[in-house]
């Protein structure tokens, strides 16, 4: 266990990214379980990668506007489909996103396959880089954030199918790049699962991942273990601790 790694400048731009994080993938992921598709977010994550590994096997700039547009428009794409394949074939819609995560991730391995940097930068797209965040890289994530809140709590009820997917399409990206698609996946998922049924339920979910958010990167620091897993399992332990302790 070594201390040395608590240090605010590399911790504190990792903490507060996990919460801008927080406030779109909670609401969003309570809706989520609402609609019962619940590995949405794992294929809109895996197709925004795709994205950026096409746009880094053109030799673009790893932070360039290309790579942001290409992770962008990939997701939005896939979002659309999606939300059309849910109109005509809602009884299949889990079975389509799935397809549509394997047909993604495969992908991402053939586009890799002949780059010898190819499996780590596959573990950085999956696992992310939560800690090598800067506060510079957080302003694209604050804007971001406030435009997907806004159209969230004032058009959430007018939103369609398509509507719900686009949304969800852009906070995946936006997110995706900064922590990986199994921390995604986490913060969508965990607290929502963690505050269902509760009467205070967004409230109790922002805990549990704010809660998981530090408890990871503390633990992490502490034990020089990677750390997208170990939040992804902090924020699991506070969810079930929570569920096991909290009344309704």
């Amino acid at each position: 266990m070594s201390f040395e790694g608590l240090e605010l400048f590399i911790l504190g731009p990792a903490f507060i990214a996990g919460l801008l994080i927080l406030a779109t993938h909670v609401p969003l992921g309570q809706e989520v379980l609402k609609r019962g598709i619940i590995f949405i977010d794992l294929a809109i994550a895996q197709v925004a990668g795709l994205g950026v590994i096409a746009a880094y096997r053109f030799g673009w700039d790893a932070h360039g506007w290309e790579v942001q547009l290409a992770a962008v428009s990939s997701a939005l794409i896939a979002a659309a489909v999606l939300g059309q394949l849910e109109k005509r074939y809602q009884q299949f819609q889990e079975a389509l996103i799935g397809v549509t995560f394997i047909l993604a991730a495969t992908a991402s391995i053939l586009l890799l396959a002949d780059n010898p940097h190819g499996g780590e930068s596959l573990k950085d797209l999956l696992v992310g880089q939560i800690l090598w965040i800067t506060w510079d890289q957080l302003l694209p994530t604050v804007l971001m954030t406030g435009f997907i809140l806004l159209i969230w709590h004032n058009f959430r009820q007018k939103l369609n199918h398509a509507g719900f997917y686009l949304l969800f399409a852009l906070a995946v990206t936006s997110s995706v790049q900064l922590v990986g698609v199994y921390l995604v996946f986490a913060s969508l998922i965990i607290p929502a699962l963690g505050g269902a049924g509760h009467k205070k339920a967004l409230l109790l979910g922002y805990i549990i991942g704010g809660l998981g958010y530090g408890f990871g990167l503390i633990l992490s620091s502490l034990l020089d273990l990677p750390s997208g897993a170990v939040i992804v399992w902090s924020i699991a332990i506070i969810a079930f601790l929570f569920k096991c302790l909290i009344k309704k």
